[in-house]
């Protein structure tokens, strides 16, 4: 077994805590985007289940990091930088998702753990994961 010490992977849980919440507006603005054209924070609002207040909260952080441009009743896009990280959560989320379902986790519990566990992945485990499911895609042919 491999000794980790605990503080390094408390450190990392803290962070990726941290990121998760930016990942999860980024992405949500790039579904918004996707079905409606746009993204207001009214739509962020009722989607993630938190207040408009939050939203412009979080908006301006995202703003301050280079992730999006919000424009006063124009609604929400996604900088060159923000469009990348939407497509890297998305692409990692359905993964997580997908390796989920191999396993064979019933579907509604893998979506529903999918939303958090995406947060969680090191680029080495989504990795595996990809190898797993391509492993396992070619047993079941």
């Amino acid at each position: 077994m491999v000794e980790i010490k605990r503080h390094t992977s408390f450190e990392r849980t803290r962070q990726d805590h941290q990121r998760e919440l930016i990942e999860d507006y980024v992405e949500e603005i790039a579904v918004l985007r996707a079905e409606h054209g746009e993204a207001r924070a009214s739509d962020l609002a009722e989607r993630l289940g938190v207040s408009t207040a939050a939203v412009s909260k979080v908006i301006t952080r995202l703003r301050t990091e280079g992730l999006v441009e919000a424009r006063p009743y124009r609604g929400i896009f996604l900088t060159d930088e923000g469009q990348t990280l939407a497509e890297k959560v998305a692409e990692r989320h359905q993964v997580v998702l997908n390796a989920l379902l191999a396993l064979g986790v019933p579907e509604h519990v893998a979506v529903a753990d999918s939303e958090g566990i995406e947060h969680h992945c090191s680029d080495e485990t989504v990795a595996a994961m990809r190898r797993f499911l391509v492993e396992h895609q070619q047993q079941s042919d």
